[in-house]
């Protein structure tokens, strides 16, 4: 059974623990590929052994697998705090949806199942987890908890954020980041799903805004999230078309063979331009196509995860 057929038998979005489930399974079967081969099986459980911590808790068998060195977690400990921060603004429910499938989620799903799904590896690495969610309100906060009962608020709140359809909702991505910031005291890693349309064009606020994300230590990962067929390559055939702006309801009348070369010209200027500023700011940056899966999102946790261990 594939992710579409789980989709459909969790009920889309109502089940949303169940889907992230099988999103870490897929992810987990496939480690053997990557870096982290020998850590797949059992990563769950286990953080790689520093040099100087004591060695009494080494899983000897493990190292027999893997040849490295791991060291057991136990059910009072919590490593490491996370946060996570949705965009939930009207252009994060493009494109609308009336059923969901796995290989067609519009963006704010692909990012709730992506949250999810960091959600269901960091439970299991019994690490604590909050979620901020805000569009032109700062629509919800949890702080860090690593309970079950907190664990299934916030899978309640994803799924209902992705059922939900916000009409002609602008955002103002840096004002909610600066509040969200004087929330979070000690330190965490922080990742933020946005599709970075906002109604102001000041980059400058927004990477101010990114920049308090990181004061105490704070590890920040921008999975910046669109539909890259749509709204990199302006992929649509050419019948004259209504293009509209779901969040302030404009709308434009044109052929997209008339604008498709300056538009990709523009687009990439502009990817480009967030790339190198999020490296001069300390800032990982990761595209988040809507179509490509969620292994960028799960390999981007394991390797931030290890500066924290």
């Amino acid at each position: 059974m594939n992710l579409t057929d789980e989709l459909h038998k969790a009920g889309g979005f109502k089940n949303l623990e169940h889907l992230a489930k099988q999103v870490v399974e897929g992810f987990v079967s496939g480690m053997h590929k990557s870096p982290f081969h020998g850590f797949s099986a059992e990563f769950a459980e286990h953080k790689i052994y520093n040099q100087g911590e004591s060695t009494r808790h080494i899983d000897w068998k493990l190292y027999a697998k893997s040849d490295k060195l791991y060291t057991k977690s136990y059910d009072d400990e919590t490593n490491l705090r996370c946060h996570i921060i949705l965009d939930n603004s009207s252009s994060m429910h493009y494109p609308e949806m009336q059923n969901f499938s796995i290989d067609r989620l519009n963006k704010v799903a692909f990012s709730a199942l992506a949250s999810a799904a960091l959600m269901h590896i960091i439970k299991k690495q019994r690490d604590a987890i909050g979620l901020s969610i805000y569009s032109d309100a700062y629509d919800f906060y949890a702080s860090e908890k690593g309970s079950e009962r907190h664990h299934q608020m916030l899978l309640s709140q994803l799924s209902n954020t992705v059922l939900s359809k916000p009409a002609n909702k602008t955002t103002e991505t840096y004002k909610y980041l600066h509040q969200i910031a004087e929330k979070i005291h000690r330190r965490s890693l922080i990742f933020v799903f946005t599709d970075m349309f906002q109604a102001s064009t000041d980059q400058d606020k927004l990477f101010e805004a990114l920049r308090h994300l990181k004061h105490n230590k704070h590890e920040v990962v921008l999975f910046h999230v669109f539909d890259k067929q749509k709204e990199y390559h302006f992929d649509f055939d050419n019948a004259p078309k209504r293009f509209i702006d779901v969040e302030t309801g404009e709308h434009i009348n044109l052929y997209s063979e008339v604008v498709k070369e300056n538009y990709e010209k523009m687009i990439k200027n502009y990817f480009d331009e967030l790339k190198v500023k999020c490296g001069h700011n300390k800032i990982k940056y990761v595209e988040a196509d809507v179509n490509s899966g969620f292994d960028s999102i799960l390999t981007s946790y394991m390797l931030e995860r290890q500066k924290f261990v």
